[in-house]
């Protein structure tokens, strides 16, 4: 096996342990609340100090992954995550989850995918864009996984030992990537480029900020689904944690992949006559998927429930194939990178809200109630995309097209 075909293999468990890591805690969380006697809004608490952490310290990972070693950023961030992971199977506060799991999970998280993606671009000079697909399964694959064993293992040896089992292979993985990984040496000098100099590049361009509040109310629905769908099928229908796990990622994520996949090849064949298209897929994905969501917390059956999943996975996926071509075709090409940072911080600063009100509104409306009101959410996030395509994109496509030429 030649070494870049390798190298995807390691980033690909790595980055399928990112995702399983992430998720575990949402879907072992009733047994958590039961053990250690904490409410709900407690522990919505820590899934959002997660996402407020996770989205501070992504633009610090990718500023540092054009400056210094990205294998050892890539090394140190597995094992750091991996640590805390398994560091949070033993915990017994509040203060300890926040600690652990919201603050030092978070961290080591973030600082991994900038690094890892650049890696792979670097090795990848003309399979980029197989390899960059291939490595992107494991979003969904380390989701349904953590969803399946995490329930499973939680089920039969309890919580801490799903927490145990995933940090420790992570940190056997870390240890074998410091030996196989090399650190790949982009073509081109890397550069420091100011935040200032991005974030004004972004605000002096309208198309932009409704591109980023779009994204944000996508990760805002996308972040609550993920820390409280689990706990829904599992109390709504009396099933295991097994269940509940597997059934709240995989029907959502198989149907996410084939909206990823028709939604890209969709956008490139209609964009080069109608170069708003990306944005206007995003905000019809958005507006398609909210009775959906709507239908999460009215559904009285599991089959209508998982039906709601799947369409809700489907635009959810037709949205996220736009999310970065869009938002580059307002952006000069010398700032992508680092607005693809920012935009990612905004989105899930955004969305660090989300599990602490839907916990809220399980003590008033209930998770049902909570889910379909998140269609609301959508809803708000179609209008401000409709209105950025079709009152400012064309002016500032322009502006970039002809920088770019």
């Amino acid at each position: 096996m030649s070494y870049r075909w390798e190298l995807l293999l390691w980033l690909w468990l790595a980055f399928f342990f990112n995702q399983a890591d992430r998720q575990v805690f949402s879907v072992v969380l009733p047994s958590i609340r039961s053990d250690l006697g904490l409410s709900y809004f407690q522990l919505g608490l820590v899934s959002s100090v997660f996402t407020a952490v996770l989205a501070v310290m992504v633009p610090v990972a990718g500023f540092l992954g054009d400056i210094c070693s990205r294998k050892a950023i890539v090394v140190v961030s597995l094992l750091a995550w991996s640590l805390a992971t398994l560091c949070t199977g033993f915990g017994a506060t509040l203060l300890y989850l926040v600690a652990v799991r919201g603050t030092a999970t978070a961290a080591g998280e973030a600082f991994f995918a900038p690094s890892a993606f650049a890696m792979l671009s670097a090795e990848h000079r003309q399979t980029r864009a197989r390899a960059l697909s291939l490595f992107q399964t494991a979003v969904y694959t380390g989701l349904i996984a953590s969803g399946w064993m995490g329930g499973a293992i939680a089920g039969r040896w309890g919580w801490r030992a799903a927490f145990w089992v995933f940090g420790g292979s992570g940190m056997l993985l870390s240890l074998i990537s410091f030996f196989r990984l090399r650190d790949s040496r982009s073509p081109e000098p890397r550069r420091r480029k100011a935040v200032r100099e991005t974030l004004a590049a972004i605000l002096s361009t309208p198309t932009a900020r409704f591109a980023a509040l779009g994204s944000g109310a996508m990760i805002f629905v996308n972040v609550g689904y993920l820390a409280w769908m689990p706990t829904y099928i599992y109390e709504r229908f009396g099933v295991s944690l097994a269940k509940a796990g597997l059934a709240s990622m995989l029907f959502h994520h198989l149907f996410a992949f084939l909206g990823v996949t028709i939604g890209g090849g969709l956008s490139d064949h209609w964009a080069s006559r109608r170069p708003q298209v990306r944005l206007e897929m995003q905000g019809l994905a958005l507006l398609a998927g909210s009775p959906f969501l709507y239908f999460l917390g009215s559904a009285r059956s599991e089959g209508l429930l998982y039906a709601a999943l799947a369409g809700f996975g489907f635009f959810r996926g037709l949205f996220d194939s736009n999310t970065y071509p869009a938002f580059y075709s307002v952006i000069a090409p010398r700032y992508h990178a680092s607005a693809s940072g920012l935009l990612i911080a905004f989105a899930f600063l955004v969305a660090s809200l989300a599990p602490l009100l839907l916990a809220r509104a399980r003590m008033t409306v209930g998770l049902a109630g909570g889910f379909s009101a998140l269609s609301l959410v959508y809803l708000a996030g179609a209008a401000l995309l409709m209105w950025g395509a079709y009152r400012h994109f064309l002016a500032d496509w322009k502006v970039v097209n002809g920088a770019a030429v």
